[in-house]
């Protein structure tokens, strides 16, 4: 999958060109972002945006991530990035994987977009699970997880590493079986 689109937004590989906007918007984004994702700090330059895009392409290829930006209907506005990465083709599950640029927070976009890649990974994909692993204290993202209707599995101990240290995290799931779907078709590009 290379891009997908949905009424009001477009999920869509990077390319060479997004280059710029992204590093500006993870720097726009330390606050709040870098408080839970490592690699999200005052010091991130455009070489780590070709080093990330890199491995993006490398885990299309290989079928071992599908990493997106999140980008307005038009595919140019940057909103954030997505994924679902951390693949087990062993036990057909994944992760998701989201988050917004600090300017567009609070607009239920990272909801829409969570539910627009699951829908994706049950139904192009065929995944049997989806895991959302959200760090203790990061409660926008343990909502957004409850809003998809995701059930919370445990708090796995020492589970993410953020600034280095290890943190519980509380795992969520999503099952096709229980999994309503959208009330608006999505388009995917391969």
């Amino acid at each position: 999958m290379k891009k997908i689109i949905a009424p009001g937004i477009c999920l869509r590989a990077f390319e060479a060109q997004d280059a710029e906007q992204f590093t500006a918007t993870v720097l726009e984004s330390v606050p709040t972002v870098g408080r839970w994702m490592s690699w999200c700090h005052a010091g991130f330059t455009i070489e780590g945006t070709h080093e990330w895009f890199d491995t993006c392409n490398r885990g299309r290829a290989e079928g071992t991530a599908y990493e997106f930006g999140i980008f307005a209907e038009d595919g140019k506005e940057l909103l954030g990035a997505c994924g679902l990465n951390l693949i087990s083709k062993m036990h057909n599950y994944c992760n998701l994987g989201y988050w917004i640029r600090q300017s567009r927070q609070g607009q239920g976009i990272a909801t829409r977009v969570a539910r627009i890649l699951a829908e994706a990974g049950f139904k192009e994909l065929g995944f049997n699970r989806i895991e959302i692993v959200v760090a203790e204290g990061n409660e926008l993202s343990m909502q957004v997880a409850r809003k998809l209707g995701a059930l919370h599995e445990c708090t796995a101990r020492n589970r993410l590493m953020v600034d280095g240290l290890p943190v519980a995290a509380s795992i969520y799931s999503l099952i096709p079986q229980q999994w309503p779907a959208l009330p608006y078709q999505i388009i995917v590009e391969n």
